[in-house]
């Protein structure tokens, strides 16, 4: 019984350790691990250099010497990841202001042939525009034209028939001939 219950043991860490190492795969592990620019600070000298003095008081100034040393050491090195992040934000914002630089360039670049394919279109609108007058005026004089020479057409066949009337009219009838005429007239329209 103790064999088995030393055997459950066993499987329960072994199946735990397993369960850890398939948890921890390789894609996360670039997490844990620092950027391959990152330059590491060298080891301190404040580990392992404790050795306990036999003074209680010279003990508590070592160790208040340690710790101002050490605070100095952290003031440094926060001064210069201070000026570290702000050597990335300006070279960031220099970055970003180059960006939008190159952004605004393009932007006018892309506004002045858009102006300028603007303005070919107006030129091209105008002449179209022109020439499409001048095809109206030319129809329309042509028109104009036309109409004039059917008015003249149809005052000409006007007096024409206006001159046969009056050239018809004009002739006189003799009373002899007078019945006669009546009655041809009557019997033959077309002659009148």
């Amino acid at each position: 019984m103790a064999n088995y219950v030393s055997l459950l043991r066993k499987t329960k860490q072994t199946s735990k350790a397993i369960r850890h190492l398939c948890t921890s795969s390789a894609a996360t592990t670039h997490h844990r691990q620092p950027p391959q620019n990152h330059k590491f600070l060298e080891p301190t000298n404040f580990l392992g250099s404790w050795e306990a003095p036999k003074d209680p008081k010279e003990a508590e100034a070592k160790l208040a010497m340690l710790r101002r040393q050490y605070a100095k050491q952290v003031k440094e090195v926060r001064k210069e990841y201070i000026k570290e992040v702000e050597l990335i934000r300006l070279e960031q914002q220099r970055k970003d202001e180059a960006k939008r630089e190159a952004i605004r360039v393009a932007r006018e670049e892309r506004n002045k042939l858009k102006a300028a394919e603007a303005k070919v279109r107006a030129e091209e609108r105008k002449i179209a525009e022109k020439e499409f007058r001048q095809m109206l005026m030319k129809e329309r004089s042509e028109k104009l034209e036309n109409w004039k020479m059917k008015e003249k057409t149809r005052d000409d066949k006007n007096k024409e028939k206006r001159q046969l009337i009056h050239r018809k009219s004009s002739m006189w009838i003799d009373e002899d001939n007078l019945e006669k005429s009546i009655f041809q007239a009557i019997v033959d329209i077309k002659t009148l």
